[in-house]
């Protein structure tokens, strides 16, 4: 492995049942920007916000596609620097939350919210005092 090779991010890609509203859901409930679409009809976009991208897959309609159950697994979790600030944003602008800001064992002040495909958003900073 060469000594400048790194994998420098990841972007999480989200399977949807329609592109056109779940990028609308995570431009007006989450803050995210959408700046294009892919595909005639719209298939596929990428929704960004404070240098974190999102990418959303709408699935064909023939395809078998099961949202996510509540079963308290995340689809991805965003590291932020206020989880309680963020909330209050989400809250305020009508996202599915579906638990408030906790600390947890495991040193992170984080709640859940759920967008519209049913997808289990993480949201949380850390508060271990190692920061």
């Amino acid at each position: 492995m060469s000594a400048t090779l790194q994998i420098r991010d990841a972007t999480p890609v989200l399977l949807v049942r329609d592109v056109v509203k779940a990028a609308a859901y995570y431009t007006d409930k989450l803050g995210f920007n959408v700046e294009r679409f892919w595909g005639d009809p719209p298939m596929f976009t990428i929704a960004r916000r404070d240098g974190v991208s999102v990418m959303l897959n709408q699935v064909d309609a023939g395809d078998s596609f099961r949202p996510n159950d509540y079963d308290g697994r995340f689809s991805l979790y965003l590291d932020v620097s206020d989880a309680d600030a963020l909330h209050a944003e989400f809250a305020a602008q009508g996202a599915d939350i579906v638990c408030a800001p906790e600390d947890q064992p495991y040193f992170m002040r984080e709640f859940q919210v759920r967008d519209l495909d049913g997808h289990l958003l993480g949201v949380g900073h850390d508060i271990s005092g190692k920061n």
